[in-house]
C-alpha cells in the first residue's frame, strides 16, 4: 500500500526534528511512503526544518521517500491544514501524526497491516510522555494520564481491539474523505470530534487496535496544561451550537460540576441567615447539605483516583504526588469554566458563521 504520512505544524521547531527522525526510522518500505509537511504560518524555524528535510530526501540514503512535499497553510488552524493536505496527498491512505509526537519504527507498518486487513480507518494507543523527567513533570504526567484527570477516550486506555467513536494519530483510506469531504474549518479545536461523527454517520467504522502505538508529549508546565484544558472546554461549548451530536455526555461533566459549585456556593453564601423558618429555610438547609456532600464526595473520589494513579504509575513516586487531588480539581475547573464561557459565546459565534456564509453567496 502506498501511504501518505502527514504532519501539520505551527511553531514546532523544538519537537519537529525528533518526529522527523522517527519518520526516517520507519521500517515500512520508504518507496511506499509519501511525506507531506504542512506549515501553518509558523513564525519560528518550523518551515526551514521542513524544507531541509525535503532537501535531505534526495541525498540521505536513509530516507528516499516517494516524495517529500512542504505545503503552506496560511489560515493557521489544524482543520485548514488538514484540508490543504487532503487536496494534495497521493497515497491510497493518509496517516497524520502531530509535530510533538513520538512514533516507534513500526508505526506505519502496523497501521498499513490493519488497513490491509479490511479496515477503512484505524488507530491505536496514544499514551502521554514528558520531555524532561523532573519530579514535578512526572506528577503533571500522572494528572494528564489519569482517567479522572483527563479523559476516558480509548486511545488513552487500552480496551483491546474494538470500534470506537474517535481516535488519535489515525490512518484513513482515500475513499473515506472522498465520501464525506474535508474538515469543518470553523472548528479550530474539535475538528476531530465532528469529522469522526460524519465518518460514523456515513457508515465507516473506526478500528482501535492496541498493537498500534504512538506517544504525545504532555504540557511541560501547569500553566500551559490549564490553558489547554480551558481551550478544550471552550471549544466544546462552541461546538455544541453546530454539531451537538458529535459530543458525548462526558464532555460536559466538568461544566456541570462547575455550575453546581457556583450555584450552590452562591446560594449558601448569599442567603445565609436570611431564612428564619418555613419551607424556604428547609430548602436552604437541604441545599447546604447537598453542597457539603458534593464537596465531600468529590474530595474522596479525587484522593482515591490520585492513589490509584500513583499505584498504577510506572514512574518513580515523589512527594509532589500529594498534589494530585488539587491538580485534578484545577483541571476540571479550567475545562468547566472554558465550557461555560464557550456556551455563553456560542450563539454569537454561530450567528457570525451564518452571516459570513450569507455574505459569500
Amino acid at each position: 500500500m502506498f501511504i501518505t504520512l502527514c504532519i501539520i505544524a505551527y511553531n514546532e521547531q523544538n519537537t519537529l526534528k525528533a518526529v522527523l527522525d522517527d519518520i526516517i526510522n520507519q521500517d515500512y518500505n520508504h518507496d511506499n511512503i509519501e511525506v507531506l509537511l504542512v506549515n501553518s504560518a509558523s513564525t519560528d524555524n518550523t518551515r526551514q526544518i521542513m524544507m531541509d528535510f525535503a532537501k535531505d530526501n534526495i541525498c540521505n540514503e536513509r530516507m528516499h521517500f516517494n516524495g517529500v512535499n512542504v505545503l503552506e497553510n496560511p489560515k493557521k488552524t489544524l482543520p485548514c491544514g488538514w484540508n490543504v493536505a487532503l487536496g494534495a496527498y497521493k497515497g491510497e491512505a493518509i496517516l497524520k501524526v502531530d509535530a510533538h509526537a513520538q512514533i516507534p519504527s513500526d508505526f506505519v507498518s502496523k497501521n498499513v497491516a490493519v488497513l490491509e486487513s479490511g479496515e477503512d480507518i484505524c488507530g491505536g494507543q496514544r499514551p502521554n510522555i514528558i520531555d524532561e523527567p523532573t519530579k514535578w513533570r512526572k506528577t503533571l504526567l500522572l494528572a494528564e494520564s489519569s482517567m479522572f484527570g483527563s479523559s476516558i477516550a480509548p486511545y488513552r486506555n487500552n480496551p483491546g481491539k474494538s470500534y470506537v467513536k474517535s481516535m488519535f494519530h489515525a490512518a484513513y483510506r482515500r475513499k473515506v474523505f472522498d465520501t464525506i469531504g474535508g474538515f469543518n474549518e470553523e472548528l479550530a479545536r474539535t475538528e476531530d470530534n465532528e469529522i469522526h461523527y460524519r465518518m460514523r454517520k456515513a457508515g465507516f467504522k473506526l478500528c482501535f487496535d492496541p498493537s498500534i502505538i504512538s506517544y504525545q508529549h504532555t504540557r511541560s508546565s501547569l500553566k500551559s496544561m490549564l490553558k489547554q484544558k480551558y481551550a478544550n472546554g471552550y471549544w466544546i461549548g462552541l461546538t455544541s451550537g453546530v454539531c451537538m451530536q458529535c459530543l458525548s455526555l462526558y464532555h460536559f461533566v466538568p461544566f456541570v460540576f462547575v455550575m453546581a459549585i457556583i450555584l450552590s456556593t452562591l446560594i449558601c453564601a448569599g442567603f445565609s441567615g436570611v431564612f428564619t423558618g418555613g419551607i424556604l429555610l428547609t430548602v436552604y438547609n437541604i441545599i447546604v447539605i447537598l453542597t457539603k456532600a458534593m464537596w465531600s464526595i468529590y474530595a474522596v473520589v479525587a484522593v482515591l483516583m490520585a492513589v490509584l494513579a500513583v499505584i498504577q504509575s510506572k514512574e518513580d513516586r515523589n512527594i509532589t504526588c500529594i498534589l494530585l487531588p488539587l491538580l485534578f480539581f484545577m483541571l476540571h475547573i479550567s475545562y468547566g469554566v472554558g465550557t461555560f464561557i464557550g456556551l455563553i459565546k456560542m450563539p454569537f459565534w454561530v450567528k457570525g458563521i451564518k452571516d459570513g456564509r450569507n455574505k459569500k453567496r
